[in-house]
């Protein structure tokens, strides 16, 4: 069994919403750039959550998302069901009658991929976001967002450090 890409970029996008302090914004920029990611493909992800209410934005200059709930109140296998188009894990397990096998009416293993599809989603279930962002800290330093949780202003002054201390060194 295997997310796409779609679903990885998802959960990421959940994590450094959930990084963030109190009901500050994020914007599509500092994710994409946090994670090195395609920007038309979180605009994409952001919409789509937002429709599943995990997401709130806020249009505007100042503008922005944000988790529309808890960290705590979002689990790993909603956010996973809202980004996967389904768990049919061979053909059979589709609805198009097409798909059809000779053996299905004797068949165990459709059954059997079933329940374990199940058990996946149900392991995820267990889980939060909260859970996820448990070593908040070091998140947060990897992810450039500053123990405000501003990852905008704490990247930018990290880059201008950054660009000193080379420029210092090409003076040198």
């Amino acid at each position: 069994m295997r997310l796409t890409v779609h679903s990885d970029y998802a959960l990421r996008l959940m994590m450094y919403l959930s990084l963030r302090k109190d009901d500050s914004l994020s914007t599509i920029d500092g994710v994409a750039a946090a994670y090195g990611i395609s920007k038309a493909h979180l605009m994409k992800i952001t919409h789509e959550l937002g429709k599943k209410g995990m997401v709130e934005t806020v249009r505007g200059r100042q503008g922005g998302m944000r988790l529309a709930r808890e960290a705590s109140a979002i689990t790993v296998g909603e956010i996973v069901r809202a980004c996967e188009p389904d768990f049919a894990l061979v053909p059979c397990m589709e609805a198009e009658a097409g798909n059809a096998c000779v053996v299905m009416p004797a068949c165990v293993l459709k059954r059997a991929l079933a329940t374990a599809a199940a058990a996946f989603l149900d392991v995820l279930d267990g889980y939060t976001l909260k859970d996820l962002i448990g070593p908040t800290a070091a998140l947060r330093q990897l992810l450039s967002i500053d123990a405000a949780g501003s990852p905008e202003r704490f990247a930018k002054s990290k880059r201008r450090s950054s660009l000193t201390a080379s420029t210092m060194n090409k003076t040198s």
